[in-house]
């Protein structure tokens, strides 16, 4: 928790700034037909996860116009698709409906040594990539366009974001289940929006330490106070991640009303 609480934020301020909701649904419908697969075949479940993501994103690539990074149209189509060949699946393999629903609520408990080593190498990648393109991500978040007249590779370093993103979500899904992976990657990301906001601190550098700093207080917190209090890890973190950020951005714009 302390890692992922650390590290999976960055990636939820590559999914604000570049306008990927839609594609987050689609790569979390993803998740669900890896878990399917997985559960159909017995496979491990975040490779499984991983390579159907993976697959995803590329399917998208190949659909995209060649003149822009931004592929995202097509998400819906392949949500809808995701989840009919997942229902399929468990359909003809006979999975049971109560493994099916456990795709929707992960647990930091059922990760194995496996599972732990393949989040660790990517809150790893993710990192390093975030810091040694700083300056390219900088560019891109402003405008594309600048960006790729300035030589910036737009539609690379566009691609390796959206990998890493499908690759952090699948491992989310087993962590804290299809339902409230934004707890750990959307949220922290609005609160250390919130803080800037409230103490007028602006700033790519500031946001991406900020919210990871904030994901690790939250999750970290959250997993210690399910521990004492026997609560499920996923649920406290999803509801001190919200409050969290209901308070911050109460603040903040009693601060700006002032």
């Amino acid at each position: 928790m302390m890692i992922s609480g650390a590290t999976f934020p960055l990636c939820g301020v590559m999914v604000l700034r570049l306008n990927l909701v839609p594609m987050r649904y689609m790569l979390m419908h993803g998740v669900i037909l890896g878990g399917a697969i997985a559960l159909s075949l017995n496979l491990p479940m975040i490779p499984a996860t991983i390579a159907v993501n993976i697959i995803l994103v590329f399917f998208m690539l190949m659909t995209a116009s060649k003149k822009t990074a931004n592929f995202s149209g097509g998400s819906a189509a392949t949500m809808v698709l995701s989840m009919a060949l997942a229902s399929l699946i468990m359909h003809i393999s006979d999975v049971p409906a109560k493994d099916t629903l456990d795709l929707l609520w992960g647990s930091p408990f059922a990760l194995t040594k496996t599972d732990l080593i393949i989040l660790s190498e990517i809150s790893v990648i993710l990192v390093i990539y975030t810091v040694l393109n700083f300056h390219n991500i900088q560019n891109i978040f402003y405008n594309q366009n600048i960006a790729a007249s300035s030589g910036i590779n737009v539609r690379f370093h566009y691609t390796v974001m959206v990998i890493i993103i499908a690759i952090v979500i699948a491992v989310a899904m087993k962590l804290l289940g299809a339902f409230l992976i934004d707890a750990l990657l959307i949220l922290p990301v609005l609160t250390a929006t919130s803080l800037q906001k409230t103490f007028n601190k602006n700033g790519l550098k500031r946001l991406f330490i900020t919210s990871g700093l904030a994901g690790f207080i939250i999750s970290t917190a959250a997993y210690v106070l399910a521990v004492i209090t026997n609560l499920p890890p996923t649920a406290a973190i999803a509801l001190l991640a919200g409050l969290v950020f209901a308070v911050s951005n109460a603040v903040s714009k009693l601060i700006q009303k002032r």
